[in-house]
């Protein structure tokens, strides 16, 4: 039986699907930090069957429209003194900035290299996102 001891002070990405943990520690960055992460993947739950979790022994900032937008089924556990102290239940966000860019050729993003990219949640059943520059779809 694996065992993953448990965190003081940190965050506890819980609820991923299966195979989701890479990416998010990759859009994270989590390569990049000196404190010790936890990537335990096809972990039994009650809910899901299987899921990914991740353990952060530290806390760090997150873009949790980002994290949203990647699985909106995770639920983001703060740890402080070995117990959560707050759970924070994510969704799809209404409006992503900077987190995808637009594939139109011909849109202003592809002009003006400066202007930020903002997509608008067209269909949430679909995941489905507009560009809100020119309509571009993006699922």
């Amino acid at each position: 039986m694996l065992s993953i001891d448990s965190i003081k002070k940190g965050v506890v990405i819980d609820h991923i699907k299966v195979g989701g943990a890479m990416q998010i520690y990759q859009h994270l960055n989590l390569d990049k930090l000196d404190c010790s992460v936890a990537i335990i993947k096809n972990a039994k739950s009650g809910k899901l069957g299987k899921k990914d979790i991740i353990k952060i022994e530290d806390r760090i900032d997150m873009d949790l429209d980002a994290l949203g937008y990647i699985d909106p089924d995770i639920t983001v556990n703060i740890i402080e003194d070995g117990a959560i102290t707050s759970k924070l239940k994510l969704s799809l966000p209404d409006k992503l900035i900077n987190i995808i860019t637009c594939k139109n050729p011909r849109c202003i993003t592809s002009i003006e290299r400066e202007i930020v990219h903002v997509f608008k949640l067209w269909d949430s059943r679909e995941k489905i996102y507009r560009c809100a520059y020119c309509e571009q779809e993006y699922k």
